[in-house]
């Protein structure tokens, strides 16, 4: 059993809670839920996680501009981040993409299947 901690940023407790159950029925997943972009490095320091799954519309410190911080800070530049988002068109896509996401997911998501999209996304074995 391969162990897993995913950091989910998104300012919807929902979201974040849905996330949290969808993810943890992995085998040795592990989630941890932030609320606000502005927190994102240090939680992200703290938790050392596999991935970031990341809002695009976070209130406050939005989504590209968390990656931008994720990126310039040498502590998690290296941390995998995949948008999970309802801007999934493709321009979209390419325009995150080329902000250094190393994928985008789409919102909504079907819970059930929120893991194996997460391990393809991320090409872990499932």
């Amino acid at each position: 059993m391969t162990e897993r901690t995913v950091l989910i940023v998104d300012d919807d407790s929902d979201i974040r809670e849905i996330v949290q159950f969808a993810l943890e029925m992995q085998p040795g997943w592990k989630v941890v839920g932030e609320q606000a972009g502005e927190n994102a490095v240090e939680r992200a320091v703290a938790v050392r996680p596999d991935v970031i799954l990341l809002d695009v519309n976070l209130e406050g410190m939005d989504g590209p501009a968390t990656l931008g911080a994720l990126r310039a800070d040498d502590r998690t530049a290296g941390i995998p981040v995949l948008f999970l988002t309802a801007n999934n068109r493709p321009a979209d896509v390419d325009r995150l993409q080329a902000l250094g996401a190393n994928g985008v997911l789409a919102k909504p998501f079907d819970p059930l299947a929120l893991g194996s999209q997460v391990s393809r996304a991320m090409h872990w074995p499932e």
